[in-house]
C-alpha cells in the first residue's frame, strides 16, 4: 500500500492510507471469490484498527456512513476469524462516536450491529462488543443519541428476557449450557450491563431495574452474582441517574435474602458493601425514602455479623459504621427524641416506635450473648451510634449502658474484649455527658461492701470525660468525696482498717477526675465561682492533690487561651483525624466570646489562688513535677498587671532581704561555732532565695517591662557571686528573659552582654548548662544584626560554647552539643532570614579554633566541626579539605588533640563519598598507622576500627595497596574478621530463612559523641559506620536533626556484645550482625524470649495468707515457714530428718521473704545428670540397701536425662552409655544398691567387687 502510494504521488499521510484501505475492503466485500477467512482482509481491518485514531474527526464524519457499511459487509460474512471481527467493532465504534451528528436513522443499522454482538458465542468477541459499546454510550452523554440508544439496549434485553421465560413464574431456572430458549443470551446481556448500565438514560435505567426483580427470585447463584455485580457497577458510579425507588426494591430484596439461606463468606462481604453503597446512594437521591428501610438494613446487616466468617464480619461493621454516619441525620434524631421523652415521665405515646428506635433497637440486640464471639466488632458499631446520637443517647440508647454493665461483671475466661468494651463504655460518657450516664449506670458508692461498687467506671471516666458541667463535680462528685471521708472515719472507729484505706483511697481517684471535667466544660464562667472554694481549702489541707488540682487549673486556662490565640487547628490535641467527634463537638462551642468570658470567670479569683499558691510552694521543699510553678505562671499570664505587680513586689522585697542577709554571713566571724552556724543559716539562705527566683520566673508572663527589668536588676548579685544554687536559679531566669521577651533583650543589650562577660569567670559548674542557653539566645538574636562590633561579641561567645564542649559534666556538654546544631540550622534556615553562605560562614569560623594555642582550644574545635559535618551533608565537602590539616595535627603525639581527630575522621570516613576517600586514601592510612603500636586510650582499638571502616567504604584492594608491608598483618586479620562475620551472618541467615523475610530495614542516624570520642574503641558497639549514617547524601530536615540533637542529651552508656543481646532496647541492632527484621516471626520471637528475664512461677501458694489489725499483711521469711511446718508435722524417717533440717538451714541463710508462698528449687542432679538414684534406701554400714517399716522395698527409677537433648554428641554420648550398661548388666548388679548400680563408675567396677558385695543387699528395678 505504501508503494502504491508512492507510485502515484500521494503524500503517505493517516488520510491517504484511511482511504487506501477503505478502498481495499469496498473491493473485498464485493468480491465473490474471497472467502469469510481471507488473511487479507484481517490485516486490512487491524490496520485500519490502527489508523483511525489518527485521522482528522471531519474526514470521519464525511466518510462515515459508507466505511461503516464497507466494514459491516466485511465482517458479517460467515465464518469471518476473530481479530477481523474484534478489529472491525472497533473501527465501527470509532466512528459512530466521532460521527455523532448523523441521525440516529442512519446510524441506528451500525449500532445494531454492534448491539448484536454482545450476546456473541465467542467471548473475546463478546469482551469486545461490550468495551466498544461502552465507548458509544459514553461518547453519547448529552446529546439526543442517548435516549435511542439507551431504548436499544432496553428492547434487547427485554426480547432475551421473554425469550427465557424468567418473567414468567412457573420458571424456576436458568440452565447452565446454551439453549434456544435464550437464558445464557440473558446472562450475556447481564455482563454487558455491568458496564454500560450506568451509562444509559434515566428511563431506561430504571426500567431495567424493574426487570431484574423476577430475576432476584430465581434464585440462581450466578444469576445474583451477575446481579449484584451490575448494582454495585452501577452504586459506584457518581454519574449514574436513576429511579431511586427501584434501585431500593433491589436493595430491599437482597437484604431480605441474607437469612433465607447461607452463604459462602465472599457473597456475604459482597452483600454487606452492596447494602452499604446501594443505601448511600438512595439516600443522595431520595432522603426520605431511604430512612424508611434502615431497620431493615441494618437486620440484615445484624446477620451477617454474626456469621463465622470474618471477612463478612468486618464487611459488615464497615457498612453499619458507616451507614449510622451517613444516614442518621439530626432530623430523626429530634423525632425520635420527641416521641420517647413523654414516656420517661410516665406518659402515654402518640405513636409506634420509630425509624431511629427499631434501628437503636437493633443495634443494642448486637451486645446480646449471641454474638459474643465477635463483642469487638459490635462495640465499635455501638460506639458509632453512641457518637453520633450525642446527648440524645441517653434517651435511644439506655438499655445497652446496662448491657455493657452486665458484660463488664462476666469473668475473663467469657470475655475476651475487655479493652473495647471499655472503649465502648467511654464513648458513651464523651457522647451523653457524665451527668446523664451515672443516671443510668451510678458508680453505687453508697454500698456497704466497696467492693461491689463500680469503681471500674472512675478510670474511664477520667479518660473519656469532655465537654462536662464543673457544676455537677462541684455538687455530685465533692458529694460523693465528702460521704466517703466520712464513711472512712466511721470505718477507722470500728477497727476496719482495710474498708477505711479503701475509702480513702477511692476519694483521691474521686478527685483525679478534677482534670477531665476541666476539658473543656460547658459552664466555666457561671459554675467555677462554686468550684474555686472548694479548690482552695483542697489545696489547703491536701497536699497529696496539689498535682491533679494544679492540672486541672492548667487545662482551663490554656484551653481558653489558644482559643484566643486562634490556633484551633487541632495540633494541641492531635491530628484531626486522631481527635474524637465528642472533642471536636466540644471545641466548636468554645467561640472566642465564650473564652474571654471564661478567662474573665479564671482571672476574678486569681489573687485568691495567688496567696494559696504562693504560701504552699514557699513551705513545700520540693514542688514535685513543677505543678505549683506551671499553675502561677498560668494564672499570671492572665490576672490583671496590678495583681502580678503585687505579688512580684512581695517577692523582690523578700529576695531582697535575703540577699542582704546572705552578704551580712559572708562577713567574718569572731568565733568557728559562728562560722558552723553562719554555714548552715548560709544554706538555708541559699534555699530560700531560689525559692523566690522560682517564684518570679512564673510570675514572668504577667509582668511588665518595668517588672522584667527589676527582675534583671534582681539577678545580678546572684551572678556574681560563686554560690551554685542560687547562680543556677539566677541564669535560669536570665536564660527565660531572653528567650520569651526579645524586645527586653533588645533594648538592654549592652547591658546583658557586660554582665555575661563580667560574670564568665565566677560561673558555677552547676550553672553553666543555662549559662549556654543564654548565650545562644543572645546570639540568635545578634546574629540578625549586620555591624561589625556585634560579629565580634557573637565570636566570643560562640568560643565559650565551643568550649563546653570539652565540659566535665555530661548535662552541659549535651547542651552544648545541641546549642551548636541549632545555631547551625539558625544560620542556614531560609526562612529564620539564614543561607548556605552564612552556614558555611560559622563553619569557617570553628575552623578558627583549630588553629587555637591550647590542645584543649583545638580539640574542641575539632569535635564541633565533627558535629556540623556529622549534621549538615552540605558542610562534608567542606570538611575533607580539611584533612591534610588533620593529618598534619595527628603528627604532633598530642593525646587530647588526635582523640577529637581520630572522631573527625570517623565522621568524614561514614560520610564521605568512596571516590573522595581514594583522594586522601594514602595520606589517611599513613597518618593512622603512626598510633598503631600505641595502647593508652585504646587509641590502638580506634586505629583498627577506622581501617576497618576504610576496608567496607573503598574496598579491601585499595586499602592494600597504600598499606605499609610492615602493617599487613594487622590488615590479614581484619580481612579474616570481616570473612568470619561474613560466614557467621550467611549460616545465621540460612538457617533462620523465613518466608516472612525481606530487606534488611536502613537505621536512622543517630549522633553520639561517646561512642565517636570515646575512649573505647569498636567494643562499644556504637562505632560502625551504619550508625554514623553512612551514605546519606542529602541536608536532613530541621525536625529531624532537632529530633536527633535531642537524642544526644540521652546518657551514653557502654555496652558489651552479650549486654546487647539481653537489652530490649537493642533487639533491633542485633550485634554485629544485621538489623532484626521485625517481619520474620521467628526471628522476632527468638529475640523476644532472648530478651525476657527467666521468671519463677511459684509452684504451691499458701492459702491462709496471714493480715495484721491494722489491714497490713505479715510477710514471713522461708526460715520462719518451714520452722512452723516442721512443728506441724513429724518425721517417720531419720534420713528424710536430717535431709530436711539441711534444706532448711540452706534457705534460712538466704533469709529470702515469702509472700504467702514457697519457692520450690529443682532437684541437684548427680555430675550425670540423674536423679532419684534411691539414696534414702542407701546403708551407712553395709554396701546393700535396706528394707524400712512401711516403705516400699528399695527401688530406683532411671529418669530422662536432660544430657540426651544436649547438642553435643559427647554429652549424648554419656548418657546412653549409662543406660547401655545398666541394661546390659541387669544381671550382674545383685548385690549392689540402687544408688551405686545407677553410678556409670560403679557400673565399671563392678566385676572387682562382685564377690565383696554378694549377699549384701537386693535390687529390684521397677
Amino acid at each position: 500500500m505504501a508503494q502504491e502510494l508512492q507510485d502515484q504521488n500521494i503524500p503517505r499521510n493517516p488520510t491517504a492510507y484511511f482511504a487506501a484501505t477503505i478502498s481495499s475492503l469496498d473491493k473485498l466485500s464485493i468480491d465473490p471469490m474471497v472467502g469469510s477467512n481471507d488473511p487479507v482482509s484481517a490485516s486490512l481491518l487491524i490496520f485500519l484498527e490502527m489508523i483511525l485514531p489518527r485521522v482528522s474527526s471531519a474526514i470521519l464524519r464525511s466518510k462515515g456512513v459508507a466505511s461503516m457499511e464497507t466494514i459491516r459487509k466485511v465482517v458479517g460474512k460467515p465464518g469471518v476469524s476473530v481479530g477481523a471481527m474484534n478489529a472491525g467493532l472497533k473501527c465501527i465504534s470509532h466512528l459512530i462516536v466521532v460521527g455523532d451528528k448523523f441521525q440516529w436513522q442512519i446510524i441506528v443499522p451500525y449500532y445494531g450491529f454492534l448491539l448484536s454482538h454482545i450476546i456473541d458465542r465467542v467471548q473475546k468477541v463478546r469482551k469486545r462488543a461490550r468495551t466498544c459499546l461502552q465507548e458509544v454510550l459514553h461518547g453519547f452523554q448529552g446529546s439526543s443519541l442517548l435516549v435511542p440508544a439507551s431504548e436499544a439496549i432496553t428492547s434487547l434485553f427485554e426480547r432475551y428476557l421473554l425469550l427465557a421465560g424468567a418473567s414468567n413464574p412457573a420458571v424456576q431456572s436458568v440452565t447452565d449450557g446454551p439453549t434456544e430458549g435464550g437464558a445464557m443470551e440473558v446472562l450475556y446481556i447481564l455482563e454487558a450491563l455491568k458496564y454500560c448500565l450506568p451509562l444509559t438514560s434515566t428511563k431506561c435505567t430504571s426500567q431495567i431495574l424493574k426487570y431484574l426483580k423476577p430475576l432476584f427470585d430465581i434464585g440462581q447463584p450466578i444469576v445474583t452474582r451477575h446481579l449484584m455485580d451490575i448494582l454495585r457497577t452501577l452504586c459506584s458510579s457518581p454519574t449514574s441517574s436513576l429511579a431511586p425507588d427501584a434501585l431500593l426494591v433491589l436493595i430491599c430484596l437482597l437484604a431480605s435474602s441474607v437469612s433465607a439461606d447461607e452463604k459462602s463468606a465472599d457473597e456475604m462481604t459482597a452483600t454487606s458493601h452492596l447494602l452499604l453503597i446501594g443505601m448511600e446512594k438512595v439516600y443522595a437521591l431520595d432522603r426520605d425514602l431511604c430512612v424508611v428501610k434502615l431497620p431493615a438494613i441494618f437486620s440484615a446487616l445484624a446477620e451477617i455479623l454474626a456469621c463465622e466468617h470474618e471477612e463478612a464480619v468486618f464487611g459488615a461493621t464497615k457498612a453499619l459504621k458507616s451507614l449510622i454516619s451517613t444516614c442518621i441525620d439530626e432530623s430523626l434524631i429530634k423525632q425520635a427524641t420527641d416521641q420517647i421523652k413523654p414516656t420517661l415521665s410516665g406518659g402515654l405515646r402518640r405513636s409506634g416506635p420509630t425509624i431511629l428506635e427499631k434501628v437503636c433497637a437493633t443495634v443494642e440486640s448486637l451486645l446480646g450473648y449471641q454474638y459474643n464471639a465477635v463483642w469487638d466488632m459490635a462495640f465499635q458499631v455501638v460506639s458509632a451510634m453512641f457518637d453520633k446520637l450525642g446527648e440524645s443517647s441517653s434517651f435511644l440508647m439506655r438499655e445497652s449502658i446496662k448491657s455493657l454493665a452486665d458484660i463488664q461483671q462476666l469473668d475473663d475466661e467469657y470475655m475476651a474484649f475487655r479493652k473495647q468494651l471499655q472503649k465502648c463504655v467511654g464513648s458513651a460518657i464523651a457522647a451523653m455527658g457524665p451527668q446523664n450516664f451515672l443516671s443510668h449506670l451510678p458508680l453505687n458508692l453508697d454500698v456497704e461492701d466497696l467492693s461491689l461498687a463500680n469503681v471500674w467506671l472512675i478510670p474511664i471516666l477520667k479518660q473519656h470525660i469532655v465537654g462536662a458541667r464543673l457544676s455537677f463535680f462541684t455538687s455530685h462528685i465533692l458529694g460523693l468525696v465528702t460521704s466517703l471521708k466520712q464513711r472512712a472515719k466511721v470505718f477507722e472507729n470500728e477497727g476496719r482498717i482495710v474498708a477505711s484505706r479503701t475509702a480513702e483511697a477511692l476519694v483521691y481517684r474521686l478527685w483525679s477526675l478534677l482534670p477531665a471535667y476541666c476539658n473543656y466544660p460547658v459552664d466555666t464562667a457561671d459554675s467555677f465561682k462554686g468550684l474555686a472554694k472548694s479548690l482552695n481549702d483542697a489545696l489547703y489541707k491536701e497536699s497529696e492533690l496539689h498535682g491533679i488540682i494544679c492540672s486541672g487549673l492548667q487545662i482551663l486556662i490554656q484551653q481558653n487561651k489558644r482559643v484566643l490565640a486562634e490556633t484551633r487547628d487541632l495540633s494541641a490535641d492531635g491530628n484531626p483525624q486522631d481527635v474524637s467527634i465528642s472533642i471536636q463537638k466540644a471545641r466548636a462551642c468554645y467561640t472566642p466570646l465564650v473564652a474571654e468570658n471564661n478567662l474573665r470567670a479564671l482571672s476574678s479569683f486569681s489573687q485568691h489562688f495567688f496567696s494559696v499558691l504562693f504560701g504552699i510552694f514557699v513551705k513545700c521543699s520540693t514542688d514535685s513535677g513543677g505543678s505549683l510553678q506551671s499553675t502561677i505562671a498560668e494564672f499570671a499570664s492572665i490576672s490583671d498587671k496590678m495583681v502580678v505587680r503585687q505579688f512580684f513586689t512581695m517577692t523582690m522585697q523578700r529576695l531582697l532581704k535575703l540577699t542582704q542577709e546572705a552578704v551580712q554571713l559572708e562577713q567574718p566571724s569572731e568565733s568557728n561555732s559562728m562560722q558552723i552556724d553562719g554555714s548552715r543559716n548560709g544554706d538555708a539562705l541559699a534555699s530560700e532565695r531560689g525559692h523566690l527566683l522560682d517564684l518570679a520566673i512564673s510570675l514572668l508572663p504577667g509582668l511588665d517591662a518595668e517588672g522584667i527589668n527589676l527582675l534583671f536588676i534582681s539577678i545580678k548579685p546572684a551572678m556574681e557571686k560563686e554560690e551554685g544554687l542560687v547562680q543556677k536559679k539566677a541564669y535560669k531566669v536570665l536564660s527565660i528573659i531572653l528567650k520569651e521577651h526579645g524586645e527586653f533583650l533588645q533594648t538592654k543589650l549592652d547591658d546583658i552582654c557586660k554582665l555575661l562577660v563580667e560574670v564568665m569567670p565566677m560561673c558555677h559548674f552547676s550553672a553553666k548548662r543555662h549559662r549556654l542557653d543564654c548565650l545562644y539566645y543572645f546570639i540568635l538574636n545578634v546574629s540578625k544584626d549586620t555591624p561589625e562590633q556585634r560579629r565580634d561579641i557573637n565570636s566570643a561567645f560562640l568560643t565559650e560554647i565551643i568550649l563546653a564542649l570539652k565540659e566535665a559534666n555530661k548535662k552541659t556538654r549535651n547542651r552544648a552539643y545541641d546549642l551548636l546544631v541549632k545555631i547551625g540550622h539558625t544560620y542556614g534556615d531560609v526562612d529564620q532570614g539564614g543561607s548556605d553562605e552564612n552556614l558555611h560562614q560559622l563553619f569557617n569560623t570553628i575552623i578558627g579554633f583549630v588553629a587555637g594555642e591550647s590542645p584543649h582550644m583545638k580539640s574542641a574545635g575539632v569535635k564541633g566541626l565533627a558535629r556540623l559535618a556529622y549534621e549538615f551533608s552540605d558542610l562534608v565537602a567542606s570538611a575533607s579539605h580539611l584533612l591534610p590539616s588533620v593529618f598534619i595535627l595527628l603528627r604532633q603525639k598530642n593525646r587530647e588533640i588526635n582523640k577529637a581527630n581520630l572522631g573527625l575522621m570517623k565522621v568524614l570516613v561514614a560520610k564521605l563519598q568512596a571516590d573522595r576517600l581514594h583522594t586522601h586514601l594514602k595520606s589517611m592510612v599513613e597518618n593512622l598507622l603512626q598510633w598503631q603500636d600505641d595502647t593508652k586510650n585504646h587509641f590502638k582499638a580506634k586505629v583498627k576500627h577506622l581501617l576497618e571502616m576504610l576496608v567496607r567504604k573503598c574496598g579491601l584492594d585499595a586499602v592494600k595497596a597504600v598499606m605499609p608491608e610492615e602493617h599487613m598483618k594487622l590488615l590479614t586479620n581484619i580481612r579474616k574478621i570481616k570473612e568470619r562475620k561474613d560466614r557467621k551472618i550467611a549460616a545465621k541467615s540460612e538457617g533462620t530463612k523465613s518466608v516472612y523475610s525481606r530487606a534488611s530495614t536502613a537505621r536512622l542516624s543517630r549522633w553520639s559523641h561517646t561512642n565517636i570520642f570515646s575512649d573505647v574503641g569498636d567494643e562499644d558497639g556504637g562505632d560502625s559506620d551504619d550508625s554514623l549514617g553512612a551514605g546519606t547524601s542529602t541536608r536532613r530536615s530541621k525536625d529531624a536533626s532537632v529530633s536527633f540533637s535531642r537524642s544526644s542529651l540521652v546518657t551514653s552508656k557502654k555496652r558489651t556484645r552479650e549486654t546487647n543481646k539481653q537489652l530490649p532496647g537493642d533487639l533491633l541492632d542485633h550485634g554485629e550482625s544485621e538489623p532484626l527484621d521485625l517481619l520474620d516471626r521467628r526471628k522476632t520471637r527468638s529475640a523476644l524470649r532472648a530478651s525476657q528475664p527467666h521468671q519463677l512461677r511459684p509452684q504451691e501458694i499458701d492459702e491462709n495468707i496471714e493480715i495484721a489489725p491494722d489491714g497490713r499483711l505479715i510477710i514471713t521469711t522461708i526460715k520462719e515457714s518451714k520452722r512452723n511446718k516442721q512443728r506441724d508435722s513429724d518425721s517417720d524417717d531419720e534420713n528424710n530428718k536430717s535431709l530436711t533440717l539441711k534444706s532448711k538451714n540452706s534457705s534460712s541463710s538466704r533469709g529470702t521473704p515469702s509472700i504467702g508462698f514457697r519457692q520450690n528449687k529443682r532437684q541437684k542432679t548427680s555430675d550425670s545428670g540423674r536423679a532419684y538414684k534411691g539414696d534414702e534406701y542407701a546403708s551407712k554400714k553395709a554396701s546393700g540397701d535396706l528394707k524400712k517399716k512401711g516403705k516400699l522395698e528399695p527401688y530406683a527409677y532411671w529418669p530422662l536425662d536432660r544430657k540426651m537433648l544436649n547438642t553435643r554428641e559427647e554429652k549424648r554420648a554419656v548418657a546412653r552409655k549409662g543406660l547401655a550398661n545398666v541394661m546390659r548388666l541387669s544381671k550382674k548388679l545383685e548385690g549392689r544398691s540402687v544408688s551405686s548400680a545407677l553410678s556409670v563408675r560403679g557400673v565399671g567396677g563392678l566385676k572387682r567387687k562382685q564377690k565383696a558385695h554378694k549377699g549384701k543387699g537386693r535390687f529390684k528395678k521397677k
